[in-house]
């Protein structure tokens, strides 16, 4: 396992992404769990590797179509992944139970992607029920892991990658001691909330850290050329141009001033925020 948190290391750096990983302390308990991480890309895969070293004895469970994303379905085949077939239901769950026996037990840490598939979309969807019945079946608890939005250096539909900062964020684990098949909905609508929420904010930030850089190397490139300068900083009572949108996050009461044409790859902040022009 090693080594391939090595490759996966090294593949991050020769892309320029960087993760940030918050909350390291959850990961390195010696326990069982099972971690529940959003799923946005094959890129996540990148990120599990990234903090693979902190976790003592973890193992995956990805669906099968996540082998043929090469380079990185290489290296989760290498590092021993456990692939499952969604269309061949019996099969699934039959490997699944498998796992499930042994990860009390042995203190085993797995790593499950609820949502099923990946949705770069700005948003968490729906979780499948697996990972919680395995929870409550074995009385572990469930360790929330969310990647923030990838939409700063992501864009699947035309296919560009560019460099990156991702905040990874480990919440404190929620118990499932004393919980039964009945607490299995409140169970993942709890979780999903507290991902969302997490989500949300980590990305928010990331996408204010952007735009200050958008903007400061547009300022940059206007003083290389000899054009009037502008400034990064606006007072929120005047208009930012036709250039540039102000953003307010009511939540937070912070405004921020993104470039017209990267905001228009903001995403799942919308809800909460107001756009003056």
């Amino acid at each position: 396992m090693h080594w391939a948190s090595t490759f996966c290391h090294r593949i991050s750096t020769l892309i320029g992404l960087r993760w940030e990983l918050r909350g390291k302390e959850h990961l390195e308990k010696d326990q069982a769990c099972i971690i529940v991480a959003n799923h946005q890309s094959s890129l996540d895969i990148l990120g599990m590797f990234d903090m693979w070293h902190i976790m003592n004895k973890c193992t995956v469970v990805a669906k099968r179509e996540l082998f043929y994303a090469w380079p990185f379905g290489l290296a989760a085949w290498l590092a021993g992944l456990i692939f499952i077939d969604r269309v061949r239901g019996e099969k699934a769950r039959a490997t699944l139970n498998a796992v499930n026996h042994k990860i009390k037990n042995q203190k085993i840490k797995l790593w499950v992607f609820p949502e099923g598939t990946r949705r770069n979309t700005g948003e968490l969807h729906p979780f499948k029920k697996g990972a919680f019945h395995m929870a409550i079946d074995e009385q572990i608890p469930i360790l929330p892991v969310v990647f923030s939005s990838y939409c700063t250096f992501l864009n699947d539909k035309k296919k560009i990658l560019n460099a990156g900062n991702i905040i990874v964020t480990a919440l404190p684990p929620i118990a499932t001691e004393g919980l039964t098949k009945d607490d299995l909905d409140g169970l993942m609508e709890r979780v999903h909330w507290v991902m969302s929420d997490t989500f949300k904010q980590s990305s928010t930030e990331i996408l204010q850290r952007y735009a200050t850089h958008s903007l400061n190397n547009k300022c940059q490139t206007s003083n290389n050329s000899n054009t009037p300068m502008l400034s990064p900083v606006r007072t929120p009572t005047t208009g930012v141009g036709d250039d540039f949108i102000k953003h307010t996050d009511t939540v937070a009461g912070t405004t921020t001033v993104f470039d017209k044409n990267d905001y228009q790859d903001v995403i799942g902040i919308k809800k909460s925020t107001t756009l003056i022009h």
